[in-house]
């Protein structure tokens, strides 16, 4: 087994090699074949999130060192353990990485991202930046029959980020008959093509980098914004008949958060899924005065993956822009994605 791993916080990946993991009871051991690069990856290889106004969120506790990022993880079976009944080496599969302890409340019902004791792939545990990964249960493991390899990794993470909160602004975007995309970076495409989907509702983007507008536009977004133009609120409101009903914030910046606030309409519903960070100041009579929800969505349950994945595999999800690179790549990879270089989604192939 080879991967790619940092033995210091905010240093450089760089090539370990280990023997191949070898799976117990109900283990599974997969060839990875790709493996998606987030943004959520160069927080946890800073070893801190921003939680504005100078303060950081320390997360350098939560795993050992050297670590393996990655968790848009996607391969082949190759070992199983003695008590795994369904899968078996030939499989092809996608892995669900947001792994509870598999022995508590939230585990019991389905909700293993909830857990509060998480083994989550590529963050808590050694993840995808590697050719082979150990998985604990083979109902983490998902099929993705008629999905080229280099995309179906994708769907672990900006799929399912994206769907599970879509699914929180569901409601409202249905009923004002618009749903508003914040941020068209790998998650904010992966969301765009989920929502044309899964949402009756037109779908608008917005971002400040116009090179991410014209490429959701191509992608089929029926209508985008500049968030940075000082006329884009009107325009918005106009729009929409006095704000969105149902917005999903795929940045998590102070600004971005913000920007959506103002956006809704009455009774609208803002979710939050990005990590970008900061802080900001809001006005409390704003929520009593126009009705407004702000919430915070983390991932989405194993019946989400599986609902979600019913769409992707009936042809239902049109495909997000999707590149590879080699895994040795993966350090200038995460570096080009830091420095805002990628548009859609990089993908290392071992």
């Amino acid at each position: 087994m080879r991967s790619m791993q940092f033995d210091e916080y905010g240093a450089p990946l760089k090539a370990f090699s280990y023997e191949d993991p070898t799976p117990q009871g109900k283990e599974v051991v997969v060839r990875i074949e790709a493996c998606g690069v987030c943004h959520s990856d160069i927080h946890l290889h800073e070893g801190y999130f921003d939680m504005g106004g100078g303060n950081k969120a320390d997360v350098t506790r939560a795993r050992e060192l050297p670590f393996t990022l990655g968790h848009e993880i996607v391969g082949e079976v190759v070992a199983t353990g003695p008590g795994v009944t369904g899968a078996k080496p030939g499989d092809k599969r996608i892995v669900y990485p947001w792994i509870g302890c598999g022995d508590c409340p939230k585990c019991n019902s389905g909700e293993d991202q909830s857990c509060a004791r998480p083994r989550n792939l590529g963050v808590h545990v050694d993840g995808g930046y590697s050719t082979h990964v150990k998985i604990p249960d083979e109902k983490f493991l998902f099929a993705y029959d008629g999905i080229p390899t280099e995309l179906a990794g994708t769907y672990a993470c900006s799929g399912i980020t994206a769907y599970g909160a879509l699914m929180k602004a569901k409601e409202g975007a249905e009923r004002g008959g618009f749903i508003g995309l914040i941020g068209a970076g790998g998650v904010g495409m992966a969301g765009l093509m989920l929502a044309k989907a899964a949402i009756g509702a037109k779908t608008v983007v917005f971002d400040i980098d116009d090179a991410k507008l014209e490429a959701a536009t191509r992608a089929g977004a029926d209508y985008v914004f500049n968030s940075g133009a000082k006329e884009t609120r009107k325009e918005v409101m106009k729009l929409t008949g006095g704000g969105l009903s149902g917005a999903v914030d795929f940045v998590g910046s102070d600004k971005s958060a913000l920007f959506g606030i103002n956006a809704l309409g009455q009774n609208g519903v803002l979710v939050i899924i990005g990590l970008f960070g900061g802080a900001m100041t809001v006005p409390v009579p704003l929520f009593p005065l126009k009705g407004i929800t702000v919430r915070g969505s983390y991932v989405g349950s194993l019946q989400e993956m599986s609902d979600m994945m019913a769409l992707v595999r009936a042809g239902k999800v049109p495909p997000m822009p999707v590149k590879t690179r080699p895994l040795d790549a993966a350090w200038e990879t995460l570096e080009d994605l830091r420095h805002g270089k990628i548009v859609g989604r990089v993908v290392l192939t071992p």
